[in-house]
């Protein structure tokens, strides 16, 4: 079909697509999608296996070169320079958008800087999704992402975001999953949480609960497919709340005790609401003790 003379969603060249592809239902790509996917010079795909198969499915026969982590700076170079050669060419993911929590972030960095086209074909995204599903409050939220995985770094952003008011979106992989909620209650306490899973799929599932009942839930339960979790914002905080951190480690550690809490849920909760380690507060009480 063509408008004022051109063809309408003509693939140029020169130009970089960014092509959201399906998180698990393959009805969900679209027609413009398939378009570009079978008319671009050629396809940068994080993994060439997964993208491949979903070509085949199509019947789309296209040179594919991997653009991932790990060679994201090398190759981000050479698929810069075939584009400003006037080729074009269609970024996708394994699943979703690209450039979302994904390499292709820094490719389309690039070539912004080097005044290159890029365009976008919008398609399913798992976060957005899984907030739609959540029935928790999506008017503003926070996308994080996957967790850091160094332990440092991990900590300091789950102090991060025990303080923030927005809901949560997260990513997470089924065997990682038991670790990752005992981390979120410990950091941000007992708040509301949806886990959804394998989305669009024949075993698509929501679950709503509360972190230490889903922490309960998957002790005895096998973690199955990935998971994007949406969790409550931290509550406006209330200044009997702030006035805790004003006790000694040893008054705030006893204050939850008091209400019932095990010693150590005790001292995991004093540390999140003053933003440490749980460690770096058994240290603090040990020298009381000490003196």
């Amino acid at each position: 079909m063509k408008r004022n003379g051109e063809e309408k969603n003509a693939v140029l060249g020169g130009t970089l697509y960014l092509v959201g592809t399906p998180i698990g239902n393959l009805s969900d790509l679209s027609e413009r999608a398939v378009k570009v996917l079978g008319e671009v010079g050629f396809v940068a795909a994080e993994d060439t296996r997964v993208s491949g198969r979903l070509l085949a499915a199509l019947g789309i026969k296209k040179e594919m070169i991997s653009y991932f982590e790990h060679n994201q700076t090398e190759r981000g170079e050479a698929i810069l320079a075939r584009l400003l050669a006037g080729e074009s060419c269609a970024l996708v993911t394994d699943a979703g958008m690209p450039a979302i929590s994904d390499p292709g972030e820094a490719l389309v960095a690039l070539c912004a800087q080097a005044g290159v086209p890029v365009s976008v074909i919008p398609g399913p995204s798992a976060a957005v999704s899984a907030l739609a599903l959540s029935g928790l409050p999506a008017r503003t939220f926070h996308f994080e992402g996957f967790l850091p995985r160094e332990n440092k770094e991990r900590r300091e952003r789950l102090t991060a975001l025990a303080a923030l008011s927005e809901t949560l979106v997260l990513y997470e992989a089924p065997h990682r999953l038991k670790k990752t909620l005992a981390e979120l209650f410990d950091a941000l306490g007992d708040r509301r949480i949806a886990l959804c899973r394998e989305m669009t799929k024949l075993n698509e599932e929501t679950v709503r609960t509360t972190l230490s009942a889903a922490r309960e839930r998957y002790e005895s339960e096998e973690p199955r497919g990935e998971f994007a979790l949406v969790i409550e914002g931290a509550p406006a905080k209330e200044s009997a709340q702030n006035d805790l951190c004003l006790l000694s480690p040893a008054e705030h550690v006893a204050f939850y005790e008091a209400g019932g809490m095990r010693r150590m849920d005790a001292i995991k909760r004093a540390a999140a609401d003053r933003g440490i380690a749980k460690n770096e507060l058994y240290r603090a009480l040990c020298k009381e003790d000490e003196t």
